[in-house]
């Protein structure tokens, strides 16, 4: 990836929806450069897709929760595992004392309950900790 591939991408970070011509014009680059970059990006598989943000107060039912998660032997199938998991929003490989980071997000305590119970019968899920979102100071 380039320096225009990099600039690029932070463009559709910040508005992924945001038309061709405009950030052709904000990059100082054809349509056709932009939708050949695109092309090129999801093709590579550099963009794997293309999500929707809300607002924190958007979904005031839901109920966020940050798990931490120390796993021995297959790491890769535990994040097999979690990736089938229904309340993984985002799943991240991290260092020092836990292995992954997964981010929750159900509709209750309940399913909350299940979901880490269902989390913590994972093969290889050697220890847990989770610490459940109250609110966005800064987002």
């Amino acid at each position: 990836m380039d320096d225009l591939d990099q600039r690029l991408i932070a463009k559709l970070r910040h508005d992924a929806r945001a038309p061709v011509a405009d950030l052709a014009k904000a990059l100082g680059v054809s349509r056709g450069t932009i939708t050949n970059r695109m092309a090129r990006l999801q093709r590579d598989g550099v963009i794997t897709g293309y999500t929707l943000r809300l607002r924190p107060d958007a979904t005031p039912d839901e109920i966020r929760a940050w798990t931490s998660l120390a796993v021995e032997g297959n790491q890769q199938r535990v994040i097999r595992a979690l990736l089938g998991e229904p309340g993984v929003a985002a799943l991240h490989d991290t260092n020092g004392r836990w292995d992954l980071l997964v981010e929750l997000r159900v509709g209750s305590l309940a399913e909350l309950s299940s979901a880490l119970e269902r989390i913590r019968g994972i093969e290889g899920v050697s220890a847990s900790e989770t610490s459940v979102h109250l609110r966005t100071l800064r987002g």
